[in-house]
């Protein structure tokens, strides 16, 4: 396979001077809202290492000012519609600013959220999240990464923060001709950095674990279901059990299966941190254990499937199905009378319409009835933009068993 770092594809257009020329189809993508100009959209390549560059039409009509990522497929990705306002260190620091003024409701609640959802504040490529005093950066265009002493400079003085880590490690990166690498920028980031969330206390890796740390998407969606659990509950794909510590504080008991043991050991640590002696791991394939249990003749009251992404490429799409089909029907069948099913999706591929249908042939297999009682998707600090529908992935249903 070529190995497009060492030696990019060759370029639509014409390489040539310090502005990105881009064509009809690109002008009315930006025009509409949708930061992302794509290689074949370029007549003009800016002369340009990787940064920021002026943006035109073929006609000379201003365009503003976009990251530009030479070797990357997406290579424009707009900053700033106004022609006049180039970005600098200013308006880096008051971008940023804003974005960070938007959280300021969740201070109150957790220690853990997300400052900056790239596109979603209008900061393309660019992911920060606050763990304690520490942030996790996450640069993940060419584009982004050559004013990477710029972010770290605006993001200490804005935070105050002990300690600034960039997880570089996502594949993404490799399309955009960059290492992939994890580097203290600025202080220092503990291993581990415990997580207050709505009074539940879990730790944190931002060194190595999933995602930046943690799954903080699911903050909101751990408090409904915590607040509405009773009686026997079971979390599926559980690893660190985020979403069984809130189950167990209203549950009378809750089941924690993930297929990794070192997952599950967490899930015992976390339980004992906050003093809660009704959780159990369970160490098994989901699947494979679900069905056993339904054999077994087993009900639970309150039921959490969250799994991992099914679908990471369109190419994916039919097989993911299938699998969250499967799961979910494994679940509304081990379901007791009355009891709740909260079921997401963090596959951005999976659209909304072609979960909800999974959901629907899953209730139909069943046999049963299931009410929905609530629609979730990002919480406050993962903002989804209308227009750009990249910034969207999460989706989830609150369902009840009405027999």
């Amino acid at each position: 396979m070529r190995d497009r770092r060492r030696h990019p594809p060759r370029a639509a257009g014409t390489v040539g001077g310090e502005i990105a020329v881009v064509n009809r189809k690109g002008a009315q993508r930006l025009r509409g809202g949708h930061p992302w100009v794509f290689r074949s959209d370029l007549e003009r390549l800016p002369a340009l290492p990787a940064g920021i560059v002026r943006v035109e039409e073929a006609n000379g009509t201003p365009l503003g000012w976009a990251l530009w990522s030479p070797q990357s497929e997406i290579s424009l990705r707009r900053l700033e519609a106004d022609p006049a306002r180039q970005p600098d260190a200013a308006w880096w620091h008051e971008a940023l600013r804003t974005a960070i003024a938007r959280r300021a409701p969740l201070a109150t609640e957790a220690n853990a959220y997300r400052l900056v959802h790239g596109e979603g504040d209008g900061l393309p490529s660019l992911v920060v999240d606050r763990y304690g005093d520490a942030l996790v950066v996450q640069l993940l265009s060419a584009g982004v990464d050559a004013h990477t002493g710029t972010i770290v400079e605006s993001l200490r003085e804005l935070t105050g923060c002990t300690g600034i880590l960039a997880r570089n490690d996502p594949a993404a990166r490799d399309r955009e001709g960059l290492p992939r690498e994890v580097t203290l920028l600025y202080g220092d980031v503990p291993r581990v950095v415990e997580v207050l969330e709505h009074g539940v206390r879990y730790l944190a890796a931002p060194w190595d674990g999933q995602k930046t740390g943690a799954f903080l998407d699911q903050r909101e969606n751990r408090v409904l279901i915590g607040s509405l659990a009773r009686g026997r509950a079971l979390d599926c794909f559980a690893y660190h059990g985020s979403f069984a510590l809130h189950l167990a504080k209203h549950a009378d008991h809750v089941c924690a299966v993930d297929v990794s043991a070192p997952a599950l050991a967490r899930v015992h640590e976390h339980a004992q941190r906050n003093g809660l002696t009704n959780i159990e791991p369970v160490e098994g394939d989901a699947f494979d254990v679900l069905r056993a249990w339904h054999r077994e003749g087993r009900r639970f009251d309150t039921i959490v499937v969250d799994p991992p992404a099914f679908a990471k490429t369109r190419g994916a799409l039919d097989g993911a199905l299938r699998g969250y089909k499967d799961i979910n029907l494994q679940a509304m069948k081990l379901l007791a009378p009355g009891g709740l099913l909260f079921t997401a999706s963090c596959s951005f591929h999976l659209s909304r319409g072609l979960f909800f249908d999974m959901l629907s042939e899953a209730v139909a297999d069943s046999g049963r009835r299931f009410a929905l009682r609530a629609i979730t998707g990002q919480p406050l600090d993962h903002p989804e933009l209308i227009n750009v529908p990249e910034t969207g992935y999460l989706k989830g249903a609150l369902l009840e068993a009405m027999n």
